[in-house]
């Protein structure tokens, strides 16, 4: 991964983390979260 890819992400998360606090206060981060989890598990299970 080059530096200006990571960058661009970097700014784009933060951008949907700001979003999210401001328009809907905390909604879609745990719910994110909650489904990062369950994909990892999932994965782990194939491993």
């Amino acid at each position: 991964m080059t530096n200006s890819i990571a960058l661009i992400l970097a700014i784009l998360i933060t951008g949907f983390v700001v979003t999210d606090l401001y328009v809907m206060d905390w909604g879609a981060v745990p719910f994110l979260f909650r489904k990062l989890v369950a994909f990892i598990e999932y994965l782990a299970f194939w491993r």
